[in-house]
């Protein structure tokens, strides 16, 4: 691929799933890829100084020669293509390593920016939990004051039905006791004096 610094700048790393972040394994694969090319650069860098030199080696021989040739054949040389100078190597060279460590900067800064999010998510929900089991706590003791305020309640409702019932047989009991008292006093006399009516009929009809 032809790589430029624009291609780093603008690289875009898909986001994780779990976590904030860039893929730490895409960021590496891209940075291998800037490796690789960076390293065909450097060797089309090295192959172009070669032929720069065996240029100038050509050149150096050939001006001997054509100052040995005869005035009479004068000889119109054409236009030779320019060469690279040594100082666009050194500029491809330069640009190279500033490629790198932009590359690696970004990298670094990548991998900075997730370990600060995750700190943060970590932290956050630390916090998460610790707010919930306090609101978990409170609510339990909120439910636990209205179970004892209910028994308690209840409790009190309980001796209040307690009282009333040993009171209720109380005048029970009392008023059955009136009752056969009352029936024993009126019902006495009666009952002799039928009986003896009973037997005075009796012994009439005799």
């Amino acid at each position: 691929m032809a790589l430029t610094p624009e291609d780093v700048v603008n690289k875009q790393f898909q986001q994780t799933k779990f976590r904030e972040g860039y893929d730490q394994d895409e960021v590496d694969d891209f940075l291998d890829e800037v490796v690789v090319e960076l390293r065909r650069l450097l060797q089309e860098n090295n192959e172009l100084k070669a032929r720069l030199e065996g240029s100038d080696a050509g050149e150096t021989q050939a001006q001997p020669a054509a100052e040995a040739a005869p005035a009479a054949a004068p000889v119109v040389a054409a236009p030779a293509a320019p060469a690279p100078t040594p100082a666009s190597g050194q500029d491809d060279s330069e640009s190279s390593s500033s490629l790198l460590q932009l590359a690696r900067r970004l990298h670094d800064e990548h991998v900075r920016e997730g370990a600060e999010k995750r700190d943060s998510l970590v932290a956050e929900g630390h916090a998460t939990a610790a707010r919930v089991v306090a609101e978990a706590e409170a609510k339990q003791r909120a439910q636990m004051n209205i179970l004892n305020e209910e028994r308690s309640t209840l409790e009190k409702k309980i001796d209040e039905l307690r009282i009333f019932e040993r009171e209720y047989r109380q005048k029970l009991r009392g008023y059955i006791e009136s009752q056969l008292k009352e029936l024993d006093a009126n019902g006495g006399p009666s009952a002799q004096g039928t009986g003896s009516g009973y037997v005075t009929s009796e012994k009439s009809n005799v």
